[in-house]
């Protein structure tokens, strides 16, 4: 099967200023930075507690979001890599391009009590190539298409020169590894975690200067098929696409935020030059992952706004009867200021918006994708209904989980297991 990621680079490249593709990745690799955290917080939370989704909750978002089709790249550790990719061959009949971790610098090991992220990044490689193309070390020519053949390097500039020369280095040792073994690669630059004489104000600046100058001496078998950056505004987006046309700019979504948050940052990022997207924490904290990854590609194909996404988006999660983390003024309110030249940190969004409500998503597997221990069936209308445990426990009157012993929680929870599934 064709990829489209492999068949949009193609538009993209042959003509830069007029292609419309617009490739949007799934960042699902969050292991490799949160550890236990990283699958989410479950709707099995209650009050005063952290309950975190499982690892195999995770993964099994991920075969629902491939499924669905949306998305032109599932990034994912090499460990689920593995798994899904060439244990299960998930992506063997799929558009969607598998994609992993290459390497995890230090600046992304975010564990609880942890304070590794407070210092200047170090380079540092977990996966090996091998066991992302075919599982073990030392592959046989045909056995590297077994699994992914694309990979995330992620470098990051503090103005250190001892530092940021450790890091090109080891960069300069993965590319060259990586072209004798055919494997692609796309580039993420974090912006500096520990800065040295570096004022806020040139930090887009250093960024773009950085990326220019660490490709300048890269051939192009050894380039990355795109960079992954954080989006510092209108100004700097531009001018690093108008650098190089066929340097492909892609954004990432870092926190969650809002709904509008995210939806009005990838259609801003598109509209300054920017040709992909890679939403990870932004994705996974969504209510519901599948409808809210639909709506992200409703937006850079044009067909709705991001203020009419979030309305809409609104409305199917109260079709699917499944409570909101805000309410929908909250949700409409924008966190961050870098999206508007005015840098104003909210956004009054217009009353009259005449936004129909777009196809809902598809019952896959009996699950909507909303995470969690939920009932899900098939309604008339082939839409699905899915329940959230924690908004039905909230509407028939929930028991103070903060008074519980352990032995009654879990107790109230069989129940709710026996009640839901039978």
């Amino acid at each position: 099967m064709q990829k489209s990621l492999d068949r949009k680079l193609a538009a993209i490249h042959a003509d830069p200023s007029g292609a419309r593709d617009f490739i949007i990745a799934d960042a699902k690799d969050a292991d490799m930075a949160f550890g236990v955290g990283a699958p989410g917080r479950s709707p099995e939370m209650h009050a005063g507690e952290v309950r975190f989704r499982t690892l195999a909750e995770y993964r099994e978002q991920i075969r629902q979001i491939v499924r669905q089709g949306h998305v032109d790249i599932m990034l994912m550790s090499a460990s689920t890599n593995d798994l899904l990719t060439i244990e299960e061959g998930l992506f063997d009949t799929s558009h969607v391009t598998p994609a992993a971790r290459a390497n995890d610098t230090s600046d992304i090991f975010v564990v609880r009590g942890g304070r590794y992220a407070e210092k200047p990044s170090r380079p540092f490689r977990t996966a090996a190539i091998d066991h992302i193309q075919c599982g073990h070390v030392d592959c046989q020519p045909r056995e590297r298409a077994r699994g992914a053949n694309l990979g995330l390097y992620s470098i990051t500039f503090n103005n250190r020169l001892d530092e940021d020369l450790a890091a090109l280095e080891e960069y300069r040792r993965f590319r060259v590894e990586a072209e004798q073994k055919g494997f692609r690669h796309f580039l993420e630059v974090f912006d500096p975690n520990a800065p040295a004489g570096l004022a806020a104000a040139d930090l887009p600046r250093f960024v773009n200067d950085s990326i220019a100058r660490a490709l300048a001496g890269v051939a192009q078998a050894g380039r990355p098929l795109f960079l992954k950056v954080v989006y510092h505004g209108p100004k700097a987006i531009a001018e690093l696409v108008a650098y190089d046309p066929h340097l492909v700019v892609g954004i990432l979504g870092g926190s969650a935020g809002t709904t509008y948050d995210a939806f009005k940052l990838i259609a801003e990022a598109q509209k300054y030059g920017a040709r992909v997207a890679l939403f990870g924490r932004k994705i996974n904290q969504a209510e519901c992952q599948l409808a809210f990854v639909e709506f992200l590609r409703l937006i850079v194909d044009g067909r709705v706004s991001p203020e009419e996404a979030v309305r809409a988006y609104h409305a199917v999660l109260e079709q699917l009867r499944i409570k909101p983390h805000r309410s929908l003024a909250d949700d409409m309110q924008l966190q961050t200021g870098v999206m508007s030249y005015s840098g104003r940190a909210s956004v009054a969004v217009p009353d009259a918006i005449s936004a129909q409500l777009p196809a809902t998503v598809e019952t896959r597997e009996k699950s909507c994708g909303c995470g969690g221990l939920r009932h899900s069936s098939a309604k008339a209308d082939g839409t699905c209904a899915c329940e959230n445990h924690v908004a039905h426990a909230e509407a028939a009157g929930e028991p103070d989980f903060a008074r519980m012993t352990q032995a009654e929680k879990l107790a109230y929870n069989q129940r709710e297991r026996d009640r839901i599934f039978g």
